[in-house]
């Protein structure tokens, strides 16, 4: 088994991370801001690039233009990602995913959102009506609570009855800009 994990840096949105383990991702965490912190005389220090709200991080930082030569699996979806947060449409949804330690319903609830178009969204109410559990909506929102694919598996389009919902430690403000990106008219 070969496992990869990068950090990739995207043009305002800062530096997120990716692992692979035979070409298929198993774990993402989206980009967010490099943090600094005060050096000498004033001066800001970046510190580790691959930081971010749930990983320490580990692995080289991709660049911001990656390659096009020799590219692996892992430059060509760190490609795609990048084009995404750049506001391209992009076939998210064809990049093979680890689902395999999920059970049947969490499956069940990642095939479903993996089908909801960009600049769309979906109830938790009705995501769990889409993996075949309605009235399952508590269960449908602890799944997007602890994905560990964003972007791949789109928790992001899933909103709450009320409104648009939390975002993990992303915060709503990030849920907004991502559904923004995709074109969702009532994300602002």
């Amino acid at each position: 088994m070969s496992v990869t994990q990068v950090a990739y840096e995207v043009e305002g949105w800062g530096v997120g991370e990716l692992v692979v383990s035979d070409e298929r991702v198993v774990w993402h965490e989206s980009p967010w801001p490099r943090s600094e912190r005060p050096g000498q005389g004033g001066a800001r220090i970046s510190m580790d690039p691959s930081q971010s709200p749930a990983h320490p991080g580990f692995g080289a930082v991709v660049p911001q233009r990656a390659s096009a030569k020799g590219r692996s699996f892992v430059a060509e979806v760190v490609q795609l990602l990048q084009a995404y947060f750049a506001g391209e449409q992009v076939p998210l949804e064809d990049v093979p995913v680890d689902l395999e330690y999920e059970t049947s319903f969490l499956s069940r609830c990642a095939g479903a959102l993996r089908t909801i178009p960009r600049g769309e969204v979906v109830t938790y109410g009705e995501l769990a009506a889409l993996a075949g559990a309605p009235g399952a909506a508590r269960a449908a929102g602890s799944f997007c609570a602890r994905s560990r694919l964003s972007i791949f598996v789109p928790c992001h389009r899933v909103v709450s009855a009320s409104g648009l919902g939390p975002y993990g430690s992303y915060g709503t403000g990030y849920k907004r800009r991502l559904l923004a990106l995709e074109g969702y008219d009532h994300a602002l």
